[in-house]
């Protein structure tokens, strides 16, 4: 069994396929003898024919139909297997790590790991999801390769980091909640009084530093889906990222806070980034999913920027 070869495997799918040793050695370039020959090394080597021969045409025994589908897969990864090598051996990684925080809209982010995964199906990607300080983190520490994280959390001298979007957050309370029932403009004063629900982290570049945080009474998460439940749940208010939150608002699961903000301020919009090292270069599938991550963040930019600007023709014609 050990002798059985790559070639031997070639040729009993290329018969199987052609549905016979003469087309099979037309296809192969080959005498048909040298088709026979290996049909026969093969199943020698196996132990039991491949072929029924008792026909006009050669079919597959049941040890053939057996075989078959495990032959195309050894063949396959052959394949796929010399594909590689071949990439890295120009230069294309043959790993690459993400690092997403979890704020990132989901569907940008599948868009881009889609053509990724069509023009990169030999790199293996790992992603992972880290909040605030956390996803920067990652690159500093060489556990991934690059991040999406947020501007604010990934402020290190290590980083070379490219402004993809902004997430634009909304303060949401349950309807049930005291803050959630209010009509009207809330003042910030009466944000202060209730709990307030605020996405945390473990990381170092982000230990003591508050984004957002208006009440002195604070519960801390480290996961936003839970703090997403918590919100529903009436447990306190927070902002969240609008695309998150939107059909919560809309099948009033959540109610958008209509919060005055004080003079000169605005509601809070982070600034995404997408961080890698300074002193590491990037493959080509990593140049190309960065790439990718700037392509989707202009596209989602161009329809806004093309808005505002009809925006302010319309207002200076008024």
């Amino acid at each position: 069994m050990d002798a059985i070869s790559i070639d031997q495997l070639r040729v009993f799918r290329q018969v199987a396929e052609s549905g016979s040793f003469s087309s099979a050695a037309r296809a192969m370039h080959r005498a048909q003898s040298a088709i026979t020959y290996a049909v026969q090394k093969l199943e020698s080597q196996v132990g039991s024919p491949v072929f029924d021969r008792s026909g006009y045409r050669p079919v597959l025994s049941e040890a053939g139909r057996a075989l078959l589908p495990r032959a195309a897969r050894i063949l396959d990864e052959l394949t796929a297997f010399n594909a590689q090598a071949r990439a890295i051996a120009g230069g294309l990684e043959p790993e690459l790590a993400l690092v997403v925080d979890p704020t990132f809209p989901t569907a940008t982010l599948v868009t881009a790991l889609r053509g990724f995964q069509e023009r990169f199906p030999s790199v293996q990607l790992r992603v992972f999801v880290e909040t605030l300080g956390a996803a920067a983190q990652a690159v500093v520490e060489r556990t991934a390769d690059l991040a999406i994280a947020l501007e604010f959390a990934s402020q290190s001298a290590d980083l070379v980091r490219t402004p993809v979007g902004e997430i634009e957050l909304v303060p949401v309370a349950a309807p049930s909640h005291p803050l959630g029932k209010m009509r009207g403009p809330i003042p910030a004063d009466l944000l202060r009084e209730q709990l307030q629900l605020v996405l945390s982290d473990r990381s170092s570049l982000t230990r003591g530093r508050d984004f957002s945080v208006i009440s002195p009474r604070t519960w801390r998460l480290a996961d936003l889906a839970a703090r997403h439940e918590m919100l529903r749940a009436g447990l306190g208010w927070g902002s969240m990222p609008l695309h998150l939150v939107a059909e919560d608002i809309a099948q009033r699961r959540l109610v958008k806070l209509d919060v005055r903000w004080p003079p000169g301020t605005r509601p809070p919009r982070p600034m995404v980034v997408l961080a890698r090292r300074k002193d590491k270069a990037l493959g080509p599938a990593g140049e190309w999913l960065a790439g990718a991550f700037l392509a989707a963040s202009e596209a989602v930019a161009t329809p806004k920027r093309r808005r505002a600007k009809a925006a302010a023709g319309r207002k200076k014609a008024r």
